[in-house]
């Protein structure tokens, strides 16, 4: 199964953005023809104010963001997974920040909302707080893509192993990590939490990641792009360049079973007592 990531410079213009996303997702078509591809965290509307962000928000199935990516499904007869979408919560002030994935018939197969809020002061003393405009999801979430099942989690999900062994548990061969990592956070921790997930679940890790900058009300923001895929060894397989992009792979369900068989870890977890 080929795979490619979008790499994006997502920005507080909702229809500049789905414009970027259908070029980037046709050039994907013209040049790699994959079976599966995923764009990153956010890729409809990233930065902006609250009352931005509520207005950019769709009401899900449908909007403009969940029918460009379900129609290019169908229309290009692959998978899309459309990293996130902002989706609207009848009756709460909140949205949830939500992955939905499409088949080669445009049908949806699966809706994920980001689980973990990324409510921190990172190093450089900027304040993230998403729980103040995200309601955090609950559920853990795989389907299958033709015989791989893809497992479901979005950026700061990254730093919470025992989700990533929940998808694990549920037959992950491969998980989406759509992701709009910080450039303060993404220079150092990035890369190494993407590999130790993948050794430690012995699955495929596609994270496609928001790159440059952004508006976040009165501050401008960076994110740190370099989208990735690492094999369940931990080697990173394909990584993108500087600029919105793509990097693609194919997924060998046949390296999967032989390192699973290698260092069957599966078998060895004990249960401990507390």
């Amino acid at each position: 199964m080929k795979v490619t990531l979008v790499q994006m410079n997502s920005i507080n213009d909702k229809a500049a953005n789905l414009a970027s996303a259908k070029a980037l997702i046709e050039q994907a078509v013209a040049q790699e023809k994959p079976d599966w591809i995923c764009l990153p965290e956010c890729f409809d509307f990233i930065g902006g104010t609250r009352a931005e962000k509520m207005e950019a928000a769709e009401d899900l199935p449908g909007g403009p963001a969940y029918t460009l990516c379900q129609n290019l499904a169908r229309e290009h007869r692959m998978f899309i997974h459309a990293g996130s979408i902002l989706e609207k919560i009848p009756g709460d002030e909140r949205i949830h920040n939500t992955s939905v994935a499409f088949n080669r018939e445009g049908q949806e197969v699966a809706r994920y909302r980001k689980i973990h809020m990324f409510d921190i002061t990172a190093p450089d003393g900027a304040k993230y707080h998403e729980s103040a405009a995200f309601k955090p999801g609950a559920d853990v979430v795989t389907y299958d893509c033709e015989g791989v099942t893809v497992g479901c989690a979005i950026c700061y999900d990254l730093r919470f192993s025992y989700l990533f062994q929940a998808l694990a548990e549920k037959g992950a061969d491969m998980i989406a990590l759509p992701s709009a990592f910080t450039l303060v956070t993404g220079k150092d921790h990035w890369e190494v939490l993407c590999r130790a997930r993948a050794i430690e679940v012995q699955a495929y890790i596609c994270a496609p990641a928001q790159t440059g900058a952004h508006k976040a009300g009165h501050e401008t923001r960076f994110t740190y792009g370099n989208s990735l895929i690492a094999d369940p060894w931990g080697h990173v397989v394909a990584k993108a360049s500087e600029g919105p992009g793509l990097v693609s792979t194919h997924i060998d369900i046949e390296r999967i079973r032989k390192i699973r068989s290698m260092i069957p870890v599966s078998k060895h977890r004990v249960k401990l007592s507390t």
